[in-house]
């Protein structure tokens, strides 16, 4: 049964209507941010009447906006909510990010899929005078950073693929992958090899190493990072599953706080 959002009396299936809104929130954010009603319908196979409704007040509030070319884009007040969301995140992350660089020595990150970047959202810094900063809420492209090809080793092909053509590939520096066959058979290891690795792809002289957060609420991912000189003396097969388990842990922790 459909909802009628301008009628309170009506309200009989608020549960369904709000994971239909979310559901539909979070499609336009897998498609970049922008989409048509028909590709809504195309994809939730929802009536289109009722992603109308939906989008409409939506529009009302201040979450989707909509284009003069009719397609609608996320709107400004999500802004808030994710920048809330982003400070929560990185609370409950940082206890596990200080257990990393405790035993590790170098800088710990989290970072999330936001559209068709990641965005960092903690960091516990090394102890060394020289080390890696990436400001927490920096946005950066995913196909030049270790936290970003993990997750996006975690998409289907074509999700990441349309993702690509969205966002471009702009080389960093003269590491960085740029092409797109190249990046799929980089996909390909990281699946094979449980991690992911940046070696001065989106900095000369960083190199950093990251696990997704498997099954956590957001497609996320941790690393570490360091200069390329500390970090090639780290032995990756003892890291890896080290970051693997704290990466297990901080998962558990976001399920049951997301529960």
């Amino acid at each position: 049964m459909d909802v009628d959002f301008q009628n309170p009396e009506k309200r009989t299936g608020g549960v369904q209507s709000v994971e239909r809104t979310f559901e539909l929130l979070e499609l336009m954010a897998d498609a970049g941010g922008e989409v048509a009603l028909s590709q809504l319908a195309e994809v939730s196979a929802l009536p289109l009447p009722t992603i109308h409704r939906i989008m409409r007040t939506l529009v009302n509030g201040g979450y989707v906006r909509q284009q003069p070319s009719r397609r609608y884009a996320l709107g400004p007040r999500l802004i808030r909510l994710g920048e809330t969301a982003g400070r929560a995140l990185g609370a409950w992350a940082r206890p596990y990010l200080a257990s990393l660089t405790d035993a590790v020595g170098e800088t710990s990150n989290m970072a999330v899929l936001d559209g068709d970047q990641v965005v960092y959202v903690a960091q516990v810094p090394s102890r060394h005078s020289m080390r890696m900063f990436t400001e927490v809420g920096r946005r950066v492209d995913a196909h030049c950073t270790a936290v970003g090809k993990a997750v996006l080793a975690e998409l289907p092909d074509d999700t990441v693929r349309q993702l690509l053509a969205r966002a471009g590939m702009r080389p960093q520096t003269e590491h960085t992958i740029v092409d797109p066959a190249a990046f799929d058979r980089e996909l390909g290891v990281i699946r094979d090899r449980g991690y992911a690795e940046d070696d001065g792809e989106q900095e000369i002289g960083v190199r950093c190493i990251a696990v997704t957060v498997p099954g956590a609420p957001a497609r996320a991912a941790i690393s570490i990072s360091g200069p390329a000189t500390r970090m090639s003396r780290i032995a990756v097969h003892e890291v890896v599953p080290l970051m693997h388990q704290v990466a297990t842990k901080l998962a558990r922790e976001l399920n049951a706080n997301h529960r």
